[in-house]
């Protein structure tokens, strides 16, 4: 056991001491204060997902550490700000970039909500980014999901100048795209028509819908027109609009998709709505010189990685619920389950670079202390 522990800990950030010091963790405690035997009973009750009951007495029949399920979950709940900088940490060290596509370097956006359990559990939202090819977590963030400013916006997010972002219709709106483009950001976002104003160049009503019918008679056209996104006080962000036609089976899978939110809603269903489901419609501030139509379509497709990226989390991490019932000890699990996430899709990196050995040798070598972890 303490072989396998200490290749774990070779993949932590290289600041995880300190920042147990930093956060104070360790505080209070009357014994087992080694910030990897704290860290390692955490981990126990987060990766492998036993109770708090089990987790105790699995720590206490293995040695590591003699505490009760209550003691533990104190433990946890005062730890939500150090598990949020290890993954932050782990974050920024990051990993080799992958072959970019075009020589550009994409970040994909999206959130995905996890729930309490039982009827009247709480909802959480979590705001990720990933760059793409190297499918690097950069970013994430723990909302409700409830109440002013927890919305999924790219507003959750930090956006640096020359960021190329690809994002879902969630964030097709007027605010988002003025506030990438304020930070000096380019951005392809998927169309909902209903919630994104657009304008021609000459500040006009844009015919979206018109527009596809007459220029996309058949399944594979593609099309690429001008437009200003409106904002407050009379600022416009000017983009285009590209577009693809989808073949007759996508479109009626489309509608069909439609048709099962609107009855499931107790909506009315549009009959634009029909119509323009049988488009993948995208507006971007992406170059012209840099990224023809084709290429913006074709790109987008990646954005479909962050969703496999939750099913993950999900399915792997068991991240698509919370066993807890208090604020600070949900928050303190989940972001103990995305630093534990994050862990793992660092070791299959490393895995993947061949090493023979399975540990960072550097990290294992160069720090004694592990040794009598």
């Amino acid at each position: 056991m303490n072989e396998d522990w200490n290749v774990v800990m070779s993949f932590f950030p290289k600041n995880w001491r300190w920042l147990a010091k930093r956060h104070r963790v360790l505080k209070g405690l009357r014994k087992d204060k080694d910030p990897a035997q704290f860290l390692r009973a955490l981990l126990l009750h987060l990766g492998s997902g036993h109770s708090l009951r089990e987790t105790s007495v699995r720590l206490r029949q293995s040695g590591i550490a003699e505490l009760s399920d209550v003691a533990l979950l104190k433990r946890l709940k005062k730890s939500k700000d150090y598990l949020h900088s290890l993954c932050k940490s782990l974050l920024a060290e990051g990993s080799t970039p992958g072959k970019r596509f075009r020589g550009q370097e994409f970040r994909l956006f999206d959130s995905t909500i996890v729930k309490e359990q039982g009827p009247t559990g709480s909802h959480w939202r979590i705001h990720y980014s990933i760059r793409f090819p190297s499918l690097r977590c950069d970013f994430l963030k723990l909302t409700p999901v409830k109440g002013v400013g927890h919305s999924e916006s790219l507003l959750q997010y930090s956006i640096a100048k020359g960021d190329h972002i690809l994002a879902d219709r969630g964030y097709s709106k007027a605010n988002d795209i003025h506030y990438a483009a304020a930070a000096g950001a380019c951005v392809c976002i998927r169309v909902n028509y209903q919630s994104l104003k657009l304008n021609d160049l000459n500040g006009k009503k844009f015919p979206l819908l018109e527009s596809l019918e007459a220029e996309l008679p058949e399944s594979g056209n593609i099309g690429e027109w001008d437009v200003l996104v409106p904002g407050k006080n009379g600022n416009v962000v000017r983009g285009r609009i590209c577009a693809i036609k989808k073949s007759a089976a996508a479109a009626e899978k489309a509608q069909r998709k439609a048709k099962r939110r609107a009855e499931k809603d107790g909506a009315e269903l549009k009959p634009e709505t029909l119509r323009i489901a049988k488009y993948v419609i995208l507006f971007t501030t992406f170059s012209k010189s840099d990224f023809a139509a084709e290429d913006i379509l074709e790109g987008y497709r990646f954005r479909w990685q962050i969703e496999l990226i939750f099913k993950r989390f999900k399915q792997i991490a068991d991240l698509g619920y919370l066993p807890k019932n208090d604020p600070a000890s949900i928050e303190s699990w989940l972001y103990g389950k995305l630093f534990v996430a994050i862990l793992t899709q660092r070791m299959i990196d490393y895995a993947d670079s061949f090493s023979p050995w399975g540990y960072n040798l550097e990290k294992i070598s160069g720090s004694k202390s592990l040794a009598r972890v």
